[in-house]
């Protein structure tokens, strides 16, 4: 599998895969969901990663601190622009 050059720098290349592919983002998978997102929240390559997402039209996992239910807000808004990744969307517990 061909690494995308910016994907060496990702923070999620240290953590379990799994993390970033709950089975859903609603329920117990939640808390999963945020902690993929908290690792995004500190990735240097996030812009890239989301863009990816959208490009190749990711519709499972975390990508760029986005679950696939915002990716499809934004493509459906015309995606992000340069530099302008969303932030995390955290929710809290109900």
């Amino acid at each position: 599998m061909m690494m995308l050059s910016w994907s060496r720098r990702a923070a999620c290349l240290e953590q379990d895969p799994e993390l970033f592919f709950p089975i859903s983002v609603e329920g117990p998978s939640r808390s999963q969901v945020e902690q993929a997102k908290t690792v995004c929240g500190r990735c240097p390559v996030r812009q890239p990663c989301l863009e990816y997402a959208l490009d190749t039209r990711q519709a499972h996992g975390v990508w760029g601190g986005t679950d696939p239910e915002q990716r499809r807000e934004l493509s459906s808004a015309g995606g992000p622009r340069r530099g302008s990744v969303p932030a995390p969307q955290l929710r809290s517990g109900r």
